[in-house]
């Protein structure tokens, strides 16, 4: 059949919510799955089988899910609800409570609609006339589904890609590369393989999600190609695997976030340790000293009483030569690994150490792997060779179950054993280019192509399955620079090799947001930018003042000219960092509440201002600012010699609170505001209640825990509540020992009245409580009906 012909459809069966179409004299199969009320799948096919039997990265509501992954017609984790299916001959219809399908089976071009509870229905969405899908490859190589496009439309999404928020006119490859360096504002593709994005209109302020269940590389144009004979469109293209696809409908953006995370997993639960300065430069590694390098820069921590909970080992532990051999410990740079460790534990510090997926070929180790074919391999069964670094290598086959044994093994024996508390998954994209590349497949040998975002993700599972093994008290704390839909379950991410610039400071912040609306809550950057020129000092601070909004907040370098971002890099700002870096360590709770809430109800950590407030269509102006949590929003300096910021605060009735003057703005304007060098301008959601930890903190004494509570009372009058959560921060059976601590704020014109409750096994770690209003709240405090007597603050003894 060539572009023009017939695709004539035919209903062939309905069963257990999926409905089966037939492609007249083809094998073609089209199914429609209908999943939730809100949520309905659309999946083609060659005849019955698949290209891709199991899915990895659809796990509704789940922590896990095995190595050999999930059959990908169970539907027993969706609801599965009842709904209108008709054949009217020419097309079809199927009804759910909120959303509709029309199918025209000529073609099976299908047009969404949402439905209120009214049953008005407004159109979502619609497959291009001409042809949406590839049936017979008359539209190239591999899967395409195109849609229509109109100029009213946004496209937030697709995880960390570089430029704007809004997606719309521009066209990316979904690819895992290491593009170290990269321009934040145009490089393209990246690390990270996200093949999902949010579409919302601006005509009817309606938003769904398209999730594409596929491994593969693949396109995503977004309306940046043009063809008079098609009209407007945008497309997707995978290079293999199968045609499956997921819409989620919103009908606001933040509805079709917490959906989707949802459908890919939770997010994992991280020690609260995790929070806290992260040290990390690939300098210290590299040096023939470096036990002696990191031992000074501990020393130096403490020195400058920088608080720092954890270092990051970069590769070079791992060196012979000039090369990186993973698993392996170069004893001239570390004569005592283990006393080195030792030497941190007590300052309490953690260790995370780098690893990485591919073996060189003069690995002492290579010829052991490859006898035993646990490497990917091409079609003859020879091992597939591939450029790393500055050597070829092979990749370890993550599909083959002796692989996984053995890499848990070298993690426990290497790195566990040795008192490292945790494992850095890097340099794992998986850069394989051959079409005949094959991995195991658990038994059933695949093509590489069909799961090349599956090495990555089975990659940090293994990894972490040695960290809960060894130690399976505690909870687990990984990194992994690249990954998938489903990364979240096991690792925190960064935005990987950043170019030390302004811009990249800019733009970082709009990966962040990008990654977040796909799902990938714990994330952060390279502070102080990893790659090109040594920030200077000015960058430098304000690179940090962002970093301390982020949930990971590690300062990592590999400077052209071999200088380290440290905090006391500069004398002259070693102070303002070290403040920064105790304000970080205060609104801990606040991050870790923040975290429980993505792990628990799949809340993004954070936020684009139109997350919070969609209603305020200035929120959708591509802007700087994000909001960390429910409560905060971050304006970060990110211009050079810039003294006074520009910040849109959102239409909220309450208005809100600039942190450090205590000003109260009415919402709905765009004020100018402070910005010193000092601090980061932060402005509070009136009605936000913040926790704090409020010990004075120190490099030796930063275990010390007491709780503040933040008050920012509305202005006239309101009602507001907080739960914070609290536990030990690190083991593993949070969830039956755990206690919630419930605050509830009510003001008017003469008083606020705050009244809290306690409820939970978990033993709290302090005895009082202590509020703090604005300075210049003039009204009464009550806390649970006690008038309180004003100090610095409010103290009560629980």
């Amino acid at each position: 059949m060539s572009l023009r012909e017939n695709y004539q459809f035919q209903f062939t069966d309905e069963k257990s919510n999926v409905l089966t179409f037939q492609l007249e004299h083809s094998e073609v199969i089209a199914r429609v799955f209908v999943l939730e009320n809100d949520m309905v799948r659309v999946l083609m096919s060659k005849g019955d089988q698949l290209e891709v039997k199991k899915t990895w990265l659809v796990a509704p509501g789940m922590d896990d899910v095995s190595f050999e992954g999930r059959d990908r017609l169970d539907l027993s984790p969706f609801s599965l609800p009842a709904y209108k299916f008709q054949d009217q001959g020419s097309h079809c219809t199927v009804e759910t409570e909120k959303l509709k399908l029309h199918i025209d089976l000529n073609g099976f071009k299908i047009t969404w609609f949402s439905k209120n509870s009214d049953g008005n229905e407004q159109q979502i969405a619609a497959d291009r006339n001409t042809q949406a899908y590839n049936f017979d490859g008359s539209l190239g190589e591999g899967n395409f589904h195109y849609l229509q496009r109109t100029l009213d439309e946004q496209y937030f999404g697709l995880g960390e890609k570089s430029g704007e928020t809004d997606r719309h006119g521009k066209r990316y490859r979904m690819l895992s590369i290491d593009p170290m360096g990269y321009d934040a504002q145009h490089t393209d593709p990246l690390y990270k393989h996200i093949p999902f994005y949010i579409t919302r209109s601006t005509q009817t302020g309606l938003s769904f999600g398209i999730f594409y269940d596929n491994m593969a590389q693949s396109i995503f144009d977004m309306g940046n190609e043009m063809d008079n004979y098609h009209g407007w469109y945008r497309y997707y293209q995978s290079m293999a695997g199968d045609l499956d696809y997921y819409v989620i409908l919103g009908p606001e953006v933040k509805d079709v976030v917490k959906k989707y995370s949802w459908l890919t997993g939770k997010t994992i639960f991280a020690p609260k340790w995790s929070f806290g300065y992260s040290g990390s430069t690939m300098t210290y590694t590299d040096a023939p000293d470096a036990q002696d390098q990191l031992k000074k820069f501990i020393e130096e921590c403490e020195e400058h009483d920088i608080l720092c909970d954890s270092f990051q080992l970069s590769s070079g532990y791992t060196s012979i030569e000039d090369k990186r051999y993973v698993f392996n410990w170069n004893t001239d740079k570390f004569p005592d690994a283990k006393g080195f460790i030792n030497e941190y534990h007590e300052k309490g510090v953690r260790l995370c150490a780098n690893i990485k997926p591919a073996l060189l070929k003069d690995h002492p180790l290579f010829n052991e792997l490859k006898e035993e074919k646990m490497f990917i391999l091409n079609d003859k069964g020879e091992v597939e060779m591939a450029q790393f670094w500055d050597e070829v290598g092979a990749y370890i086959d993550f599909t083959n179950e002796e692989s996984i044994k053995w890499w848990k093994q070298k993690v426990t024996e290497q790195l566990l054993e040795y008192g490292i508390d945790s494992t850095w998954n890097d340099n794992n994209e998986f850069e394989i280019w051959a079409k005949n590349a094959v991995c195991s497949g658990f038994g059933e040998e695949t093509n590489f192509e069909n799961v090349r975002a599956l090495q990555p993700l089975l990659m940090m599972k293994a990894s972490y399955e040695a960290q809960k093994e060894f130690a399976p008290e505690i909870r687990p704390y990984l990194i992994s620079r690249s990954g998938s839909p489903g990364m979240q379950r096991y690792v925190q991410t960064w935005s990987g090799d950043n170019y030390t610039s302004w811009k990249s400071l800019k733009y970082n912040i709009k990966m962040g947001i990008g990654l977040s609306l796909s799902g990938i809550y714990n994330i952060g950057h390279d502070i102080g930018g990893f790659s090109g020129p040594a920030p200077e000092p000015e960058l430098l601070v304000r690179w940090i003042q962002n970093g301390i909004f982020h949930p990971r907040f590690t300062i990592h370098s590999w400077n052209d000219d071999k200088s380290v971002n440290v905090p006391w890099m500069y004398e002259e700002t070693t102070g303002l960092i070290r403040d920064l870096i105790k304000f970080r360590h205060r609104i801990i709770p606040y991050l870790y509440t923040a975290l429980y809430k993505a792990h628990e109800k799949y809340e993004p950590i954070i936020r684009p201002t139109f997350y919070e407030f969609e209603a305020d269509e200035k929120t959708f102006k591509e802007n700087d600012d994000f909001m960390l949590g429910e409560s905060m929003l971050v304006a970060s300096v990110v211009e050079k010699g810039q003294r006074e910021r520009s910040v849109y605060l959102p239409k909220y009735e309450g208005g809100w609170y600039d942190f450090h003057t205590s000003n109260w703005y009415e919402g709905g304007q765009t004020v100018s505001i402070p910005a010193p060098l000092e601090y980061n301008p932060l402005l509070i959601k009136a009605g936000s209640i913040i926790p704090v930890n409020d010990a004075d903190a120190s490099f030796t004494d930063k275990e010390k825990d007491e709780r503040g509570f933040l008050l920012f009372p509305a202005k006239k009058s309101g009602s507001t509540s907080y739960e914070l959560y609290e536990d030990d921060g690190i083991s593993a059976n949070y969830q039956e020992n755990h206690t919630i601590i419930s605050v509830q704020m009510d003001a008017d014109q003469e008083a606020i009245k705050v009244s809290y409750k306690v409820e939970g096994e978990y033993k709290l770690s302090y005895d009082t409580l202590r509020f703090y209003l604005p300075e210049n709240e003039q009204r009464k405090l009550y806390i649970n009906g006690e008038e309180l007597t004003k100090n610095s603050s409010y103290v009560v003894k629980l």
